[in-house]
């Protein structure tokens, strides 16, 4: 309520299957800011055959319900949110339609900086799901695009790794950097061990991640909830 700008809502927004009734919820919370929140779509979303109430719910912004990704511009900035669930969308592998889909979307908006997000994170040191491989095509596209930030959620807890390469190699010249922020209210789950280039964990802290977007950089923020401490910052 207290910062403006629009919300990147990075999937399983509606507890436990995205159903009607659960986003009822969802309008009754987060929903108030329905009008600037640009969604990705999540694994729990499609609990319900197709994510029909995600969709239902969030109309065209939440883009073509028979893909679930789209792009749109922010400022200097272009956008682009992707569908993690890899085979209700027919795949994530190297020839797939939203890796196609990717690879001419970034050429068609040729601004100076790219962010992306979607709901299930290529790098993550989280105990319970951890790195998905299955992204990597994706990852690679958005790298051959020279886009600079990834947020993804799925694991309960925030981690920010530094500049990579898809491989997991540290790339400081033209990495990407990866947020994960699965900080935005179910509960917290343990990490496992550290993976390569992880750079700040927390799992006991709700929150935001405040991304400001400017010509040329960005700098980020988690912002926690009243009464934690936790935060992480930089630019």
């Amino acid at each position: 309520e207290q910062i403006p700008g629009t919300i990147m809502a990075v999937g399983d927004l509606a507890y436990p299957d995205g159903t009607a009734a659960n986003f009822a919820c969802y309008d009754k919370t987060w929903g108030r800011f329905k009008d600037r929140t640009r969604p990705a779509v999540g694994n729990h979303e499609f609990h319900s055959a197709g994510a029909t109430y995600y969709f239902q719910y969030f109309g065209s912004i939440a883009g073509d319900p028979k893909t679930g990704y789209y792009s749109y511009d922010l400022g200097s900035w272009h956008v682009v949110v992707l569908n993690s669930e890899c085979k209700e969308v027919g795949g994530c592998n190297t020839g797939s339609p939203q890796e196609i889909w990717l690879r001419r979307d970034p050429a068609a908006h040729p601004v100076a900086c790219t962010v992306a997000y979607w709901h299930i994170p290529l790098f993550s040191s989280g105990a319970k799901h951890g790195n998905d491989p299955e992204i990597r095509p994706l990852w690679q596209a958005l790298y051959d695009a020279n886009a600079d930030v990834v947020v993804n959620w799925h694991d309960h807890d925030y981690e920010r790794f530094g500049p990579q390469a898809p491989d997991g190699s540290k790339d400081l010249k033209r990495g990407i950097r990866e947020f994960v922020a699965g900080t935005g209210g179910k509960n917290h789950r343990p990490f496992g061990p550290p993976i390569p280039n992880s750079e700040v964990r927390n799992a006991d802290t709700f929150g935001v991640l405040k991304l400001t977007l400017r010509n040329g950089g960005y700098s980020w923020q988690f912002i926690p909830e009243p009464g934690k401490t936790f935060t992480d910052s930089g630019e």
